[in-house]
C-alpha cells in the first residue's frame, strides 16, 4: 500500500490518498478526520468515487450534513441534550431543537485532527477533547485509524480518558455505489437485524425496541431501497424516509449493499451492537462534487445504543477513566460481473 501526501489547503487542511493494487483508493483529510473520496473499480474495472462530499478541502468548512466525518463525543441524538453520570446531570449544546445530535454545535466534524502516517501502512488521525467540550465531562484523547487492505477499507477508533465521560464514535459517510447520486432507490440493501429501536417524533429513541419482521423497515432479505420507502408508515413518516437504528444480530456482514448498474458491492463489517441506516431525506439540493438531492445517498452509521445515556436497559456507551475505548469497521467492496 501506499500513502501519498495531498498537501495542505489555504486554512490549513492537509490531505492522503490511501491506494493499493486492487484499484480501492481513499482519500483522507484532517479536517472532521473525514473520507474526501473513496473510489473504487466497476464491473467494466471504471474508477467510481462512491461517497458525497465537495472538490475542495476548504468546501467542508461550510455548512454541510455531516459529510463522511468522524462523529463525536457521541454519534446520533442525545434527548432533551442532557445525561446523568456519577450524581451529577450534565447539559450538553442544543443544536436537534431541544436534543443534542452528532456532538453538538462545534463536534468532532468540525475540529481540525493532527494526521500521523504509521510505517506506510496505514494513516492515523489524532484529537483532544478538553473537558467541557459541548458540555462533555473529562478530557478525552481520540485515534481514528484508516487503513486498506485490498478491497476494504478498515476504520479503527481508540479513546481513552482522564474521567467518566461518554464515547460513541462513528463515521457519517454518504455513500450512493453508482457513483452518480442521482438516487439510491434501486440499490438492494441486506441488513442483519430483527429490530430496530422505537423513536419519538423527534427521532429520540425510547427505550422499546421493535420487532420488523414482514414490516417496511425488514431488510433481512435484500430487497431495493424504493421497494417501501414511500409506504405510509408510521416511522418512515416521522423520518421521511428511513433514518432508523437497527439492532445487529451479530455475526458478518451487519449489512450489504449492491447497485445494478455499476456491480458494486459493499459489505458492513462491525463489532458495534447497532447501525444507523439513513436514505438522505434531509439532501435538498447540496452542490459539492455533484449535487445531493433528496434520497440521493444512504448512510450506514455503526454506533452504540443511541440515548443511552438516558436508557437503562440500553447498553452504556460510558467510557472509564484508564478504559480504552477500541472499535472497528470495514467497508467491504467487490464486484459482481
Amino acid at each position: 500500500m501506499r500513502i501519498i501526501s495531498l498537501g495542505k489547503s489555504a486554512t490549513g487542511i492537509e490531505g492522503f490518498r490511501l491506494e493499493n493494487e486492487s484499484g480501492v483508493s481513499v482519500e483522507i483529510i484532517t479536517y472532521g478526520a473525514r473520507i474526501h473520496k473513496l473510489i473504487v473499480p466497476d464491473k467494466n474495472g471504471l474508477p467510481v468515487d462512491v461517497v458525497a462530499g465537495f472538490n475542495n478541502f476548504d468546501d467542508y468548512r461550510e455548512k454541510n450534513p455531516y459529510l463522511n466525518a468522524v462523529i463525536g463525543r457521541v454519534a446520533n441524538r442525545i434527548g432533551n441534550a442532557s445525561f446523568e453520570l456519577g450524581g451529577k446531570r450534565y447539559n450538553l449544546y442544543k443544536n436537534n431543537g431541544e436534543n443534542h445530535l452528532h456532538g453538538g454545535q462545534f463536534g468532532f466534524d468540525k475540529k481540525l485532527w493532527q494526521a500521523t502516517v504509521v510505517d506506510d501502512k496505514a494513516l492515523r488521525l489524532s484529537y483532544v477533547s478538553v473537558a467541557e467540550e459541548e458540555g462533555y465531562p473529562a478530557n478525552l484523547k481520540v485515534e481514528v485509524i484508516y487503513s486498506l487492505d485490498n478491497g476494504t477499507l478498515n476504520i479503527d477508533y481508540f479513546a481513552t480518558s482522564d474521567g467518566e465521560t461518554l464515547c460513541s464514535l462513528t463515521n457519517h459517510a454518504y455513500f450512493n455505489l453508482s457513483g452518480e447520486f442521482d438516487t439510491i432507490h434501486d440499490h438492494e440493501v441486506y441488513i442483519n437485524a430483527d429490530t430496530l429501536t422505537d423513536i419519538d417524533r423527534g427521532l429520540i429513541p425510547t427505550g422499546k425496541l421493535v420487532p420488523i419482521s414482514g414490516t417496511p423497515y425488514d431488510f433481512s432479505s435484500p430487497k431495493a431501497i424504493g421497494k417501501d420507502i414511500d409506504a405510509d408508515d408510521k416511522y418512515l413518516n416521522i423520518a421521511k424516509g428511513y433514518d432508523f437504528n437497527y439492532v445487529l444480530r451479530g455475526g458478518a456482514p451487519a449489512a450489504e449493499v449492491y447497485c445494478k448498474k455499476t456491480g458494486i458491492t459493499m459489505a458492513v463489517v462491525t463489532d458495534r451492537p447497532c447501525m444507523q441506516f439513513y436514505t438522505g431525506n434531509f439532501l435538498s439540493g447540496l452542490a459539492g462534487k455533484k449535487m445531493y438531492g433528496y434520497q440521493s445517498a444512504f448512510c450506514m452509521e455503526t454506533q452504540g445504543f443511541p440515548n443511552a445515556c438516558n436508557i437503562k436497559e440500553f447498553a452504556p456507551i460510558t467510557l472509564k477513566a484508564g478504559e480504552v475505548y477500541r472499535t472497528r469497521t470495514a467497508y467491504v467492496f467487490s464486484v459482481q460481473k
